[in-house]
């Protein structure tokens, strides 16, 4: 899904006052990228929502521990990811910490700074390159986890700053992340 960059600036603010056109937009390193709707919408696609709420659910369930905390969100959740130079885009599933939640204003539509999670599922309108570039950005703008879900072969990538990325299958468990202390599901259970 290539983006169509304006070469005006503008805010996080001033982003979230446009109306509902149905354009998708995303504010990248401070320029705003349009989304051309060639292909049906992501949001309306029925695989891909399945993958979202099994994630959802999965995190939500290992969320809800009193132990653990915090905010699992899913549906192109608006994330400022950081404000020099300003960006801020839509993230299919994340996760906030409780301790990164205490500091939240709940008046904002947005969610603000890079969460300890970012997924991203991959759908039939998705590049490489889109896909690489936005792990590199999250990753660039301090989010410490990153997973890429892909339906078709159901697999689960981890990526991580500084590390090579790990795939899992849904004969395997995901388990040991130290950003998600106590997390264990079988990778099966984000795609049913």
């Amino acid at each position: 899904m290539n983006a169509t960059a304006i070469t005006s600036t503008m805010t996080t603010e001033e982003l979230f006052a446009l109306p509902d056109d149905g354009i998708e937009r995303d504010i990248i390193r401070g320029e705003l990228r349009e989304y051309p709707r060639e292909n049906p919408m992501t949001r309306r696609n029925r695989r891909h929502n399945k993958v979202i709420s099994s994630v959802s659910r999965v995190l939500g369930n290992w969320a809800i521990a009193p132990e653990v905390g915090g905010e699992v969100t899913g549906g192109e959740t608006g994330v400022r990811l950081r404000r020099d130079p300003e960006t801020t885009v839509g993230i299919d599933v994340t996760y906030y910490s409780a301790e990164l939640l205490a500091t939240a204003s709940l008046d904002q539509a947005w969610y603000e700074g890079p969460p300890v999670l970012a997924v991203e599922i991959l759908s039939p309108s998705d590049t490489h390159e889109d896909v690489v570039a936005k792990i590199n950005l999250y990753l660039e703008c301090g989010v410490p986890v990153v997973w890429i879900l892909d339906p078709d072969f159901q697999t689960l990538t981890v990526y991580r700053p500084n590390c090579l990325p790990s795939m899992l299958r849904t004969n395997e468990t995901l388990e040991g992340c130290p950003e998600l202390p106590g997390l264990s599901a079988p990778v099966r259970d984000f795609f049913n």
